[in-house]
């Protein structure tokens, strides 16, 4: 909802007082108030791990040799799209360094 349509709704509850000096998370948290919700809960964001060229030199290292497996049993879709991650990591590494 738009602060205004917040206001709106803020207007028609009780025990709300400076609805329109209120920006759109006062308003939010004084709706809940009145109406007796609870605050939602805030998610802990997750960090991102950083990798080292070395890893990512290792990993292209391993795709390669299953890639060479792949060729070996003429799997050839399977070849082609591990070809495509190496390509990717390859960038990654140059990203990196």
């Amino acid at each position: 909802m738009t602060a205004k349509e917040l206001r709106e709704m803020a207007l028609g509850l009780p025990g709300i007082q400076g609805v329109h000096a209120m920006k759109k998370e006062e308003l939010l948290k004084a709706i809940r108030a009145a109406k007796g919700l609870p605050e939602p809960e805030e998610k802990p964001r997750k960090e991102k791990t950083k990798i080292t060229a070395g890893e990512l030199k290792k990993r292209i290292k391993e795709l390669r040799a299953k890639r060479e497996e792949w060729i070996q049993q003429r799997n050839w879709k399977m070849a082609e799209i591990l070809k495509k991650r190496i390509a990717r990591l390859k960038k990654r590494t140059r990203r990196v360094a």
